[in-house]
């Protein structure tokens, strides 16, 4: 009878297998096509899943990259703070140039970032919600933050467009990835809880995008899966 089920409902099972379009958001002075270098460690199985979209940041970094000697240029930067990251710059200009980008190239289903990809992509659910910020395109179905922060947390100040941003829990699925020799663990693990149901992966490694394997995989197409399902 089950079977006879999965039949009935073929035309569900093919909306199942429709690919996520997701928009993807590097790190800080680094650019689209080394985020797009980065997750291309990851298995075929995760990747035929997805349709990703890497965005180069609005700003051409203004200092020296880390990553410089590693990649090529050229680097970008999604927007400026001071040395204590409590005034932001170009903030505002960053969300309407992502917003135009999406209003061009999309709709989207989910946002991905990295560093401070996923610093500024974990504030955008709770914009939307307060009708501050990507007022013009369709709510954020889910998040995939890797090496994630927050603003307002211990590190980071909160620009004024995001003072409310995590007023309240954030109900957008997410899926944080943290390294355990990151140095942004503790900002990944505290923004667990500004949302709901979070669904964790720990790496053995640093401030990177690690390959998934094991149990780590198996996470992360039960959260694409789920993603999935909730097209239907």
């Amino acid at each position: 009878m089950e079977d006879e089920g999965k039949q009935e409902n073929g035309i569900i099972k093919n909306e199942i297998q429709r690919k996520l379009r997701i928009l993807c958001l590097h790190g800080f002075r680094t650019s689209g096509e080394i985020l797009k270098k980065l997750i291309s460690r990851w298995p075929e199985s995760v990747l035929e899943k997805l349709d990703l979209m890497f965005l180069d940041a609005p700003f051409p970094a203004q200092g020296k990259s880390d990553v410089e000697g590693i990649y090529d240029p050229p680097f970008f930067e999604w927007f400026q703070a001071d040395k204590d990251f409590k005034e932001y710059y170009n903030f505002e200009e960053c969300l309407d140039f992502l917003e135009d980008h999406m209003l061009k190239h999309g709709p989207f289903d989910g946002v991905l970032g990295f560093s401070q990809g996923a610093l500024l992509s974990a504030a955008l659910p709770g914009m939307q919600r307060e009708g501050v910020a990507l007022t013009k395109v369709p709510d954020i179905k889910f998040l995939i933050l890797i090496s994630g922060s927050k603003f307002g947390g211990s590190m980071f100040g909160l620009p004024k467009l995001a003072t409310n941003a995590f007023s309240s829990l954030v109900k957008c699925p997410s899926l944080h990835i943290i390294g355990e020799f990151d140095f942004l663990r503790e900002e990944g693990e505290a923004l667990l809880n500004s949302f709901v149901d979070p669904v964790v992966i720990n790496h053995p490694k640093g401030h990177t995008v690690p390959r998934l394997v094991g149990e780590d995989l198996e996470k992360m197409l039960g959260f694409i899966q789920k993603m999935q399902l909730h097209e239907v």
